[in-house]
């Protein structure tokens, strides 16, 4: 960003400016703020007990109602040509329900692993789903994910290192991988993206080579099928599954409910499309702007992003169903939602070299060796840790993804710079007293009787959609998007 002059020019047009989010306004937050006390008393009220609902769902879910919301705290901007400022509020930092921190989380991801992890090399998305009768062992046992995701990961890498005529049996690949526990219309699938770099490395003379791979339709084909026998294996070996069920579904037809797509490919100059790739691999649990209201408090549609088999194109939900939904694709904490593998892995002896290339191509000589040994103390390292270009600022990852810069002045085109940091009570409620703001966050609605379900007509048929040609309701419809 460039730095702020003393007589900034006058702006003929005025130009984009940050507009900060009004959560409060959003659907997503009236569902929680209206339901949430009650959907906690009904769950605990239910034959799971008061531990049937997670400490960490309820934290997720609290949270969320803290995030954005200047009565909680704030950071002042201020211009300091003319004076002019404005308040933007602290974040809740969620994993799971809130949409702001976690698409927040997406482009930093995508943008740190565009600009400092991956070297300018083509890309293969490779996308592994297994069937269903496998995914409730997966949501349950976190090991097991980690064991089927070694195994199909060997096989990438095994299929690589045949598809690349020079590459010696010791060339390693590279993989980012990422856990997916939803599916696109709100319900439980667990399975993985893993962008892969479509070469393999090996090292030459203290130097890094990079071997490409040709992959054949044969050879993902035969990676799909190793991947289904040793996981049958695998299940059979920690006794999940009995050797007559394994034996069934390796007899089914459509390789027995194993998918694998790896048609996506990024090339090597293509930067943006690579960051595109991985904001899709990491983003959000569901999309806020698919969501709206039918009946105020009472029923939310959620647009599907493309037609399920039956033709299903939305979903019909009441406000606790929809928190029912949210609260299962709530991530677990203290597990990773993406993976480094191979020479990208944290530990591997050819990180270094590799990521050294971060945003150049493999064949541009570096001024200092790849390969050369790190001789920084412990402390020096934490020190450049702690420093690390890899923490986007607030305002570099704004500018980065709307192309408009939250600190350049509205009135002068000015830079403006964060001055304070508002956490206390008394100073926070003078300050939006003052400014015409609540003072107070919005109210958290008290436990209440749910509403008579019979009284609606849940019709999730695909005939029941709008943009199949069924009549006019006749209610009006509240379209309004959120933030």
């Amino acid at each position: 960003m460039s730095v702020c002059a003393r007589d900034p020019p006058k702006l003929a047009t005025r130009p984009a400016v940050y507009q900060p989010r009004r959560p409060e306004r959003s659907v997503v937050y009236q569902v929680v703020q209206k339901n949430l006390e009650t959907w906690l008393e009904m769950a605990h009220s239910g034959d799971g007990g008061e531990d049937s609902v997670p400490a960490y769902i309820e934290h997720e879910f609290r949270q969320y109602l803290t995030c954005g919301i200047l009565a909680n705290g704030f950071a002042r901007a201020r211009c300091d040509h003319c004076g002019h400022d404005y308040l933007v509020a602290f974040s809740c930092k969620g994993r799971g329900v809130c949409p702001s921190c976690n698409t927040r989380r997406m482009d930093e991801t995508a943008a740190h692993l565009v600009d400092h992890v991956f070297p300018q090399v083509p890309v293969r998305q490779w996308v592994l789903s297994m069937p269903k009768r496998l995914r409730y062992f997966l949501h349950q046992d976190a090991r097991l994910v980690n064991a089927v995701l070694r195994i199909f990961l060997a096989e990438v890498e095994a299929a690589l290192r045949s598809c690349s005529l020079d590459a010696p049996g010791e060339a390693r690949f590279g993989a980012v991988s990422f856990v997916h526990r939803f599916g696109s219309a709100l319900n439980a699938h667990l399975h993985f993206h893993c962008c892969v770099v479509d070469e393999v490395f090996s090292t030459a003379e203290e130097a890094i080579r990079f071997h490409p791979a040709f992959l054949t339709d044969a050879a993902i084909a035969r990676v799909q099928q190793q991947t289904r026998q040793r996981v049958l294996r695998l299940f059979q070996r920690r006794e999940l599954l009995s050797p007559e069920a394994v034996e069934t579904m390796q007899a089914w037809d459509h390789s027995g409910g194993f998918s694998l797509n790896a048609e996506v490919w990024v090339p090597s100059w293509d930067r943006a499309g690579l960051e595109r790739l991985l904001r899709y691999c990491a983003r959000p649990v569901f999309a806020s702007d698919r969501l709206a209201w039918i009946e105020p408090d009472q029923r939310l549609i959620y647009h599907l992003p493309k037609p399920r088999p039956d033709g299903q194109t939305v979903l019909y939900l009441t406000p606790l169903e929809f928190m029912d939904r949210l609260a299962a694709l709530v991530p677990p904490p203290r597990k990773h939602r993406h993976r480094y593998h191979g020479v990208l892995a944290p530990h591997a002896p050819l990180r270094p070299a590799v990521t050294a290339y971060a945003g150049l191509p493999l064949e541009v000589p570096l001024p200092s060796r790849p390969l050369q040994e790190d001789t920084r103390t412990p402390e020096e390292v934490a020190e450049s840790q702690r420093h690390s270009p890899a923490r986007y600022l607030w305002a570099a990852l704004i500018a980065r993804i709307y192309q408009v810069l939250p600190l350049l002045c509205p009135e002068c085109g000015g830079e403006m710079r964060l001055i304070a940091f508002i956490t206390e009570p008394a100073p926070v409620q003078r300050i939006l007293l003052h400014i015409g703001e609540p003072a107070a966050p919005p109210p958290i609605s008290p436990a209440r009787s749910p509403p008579v379900m019979e009284t609606f007509d849940w019709d999730q048929s695909a005939d029941r959609d709008p943009e199949r040609g069924e009549p006019a309701p006749e209610f009006e419809f509240d379209q309004t998007v959120s933030w």
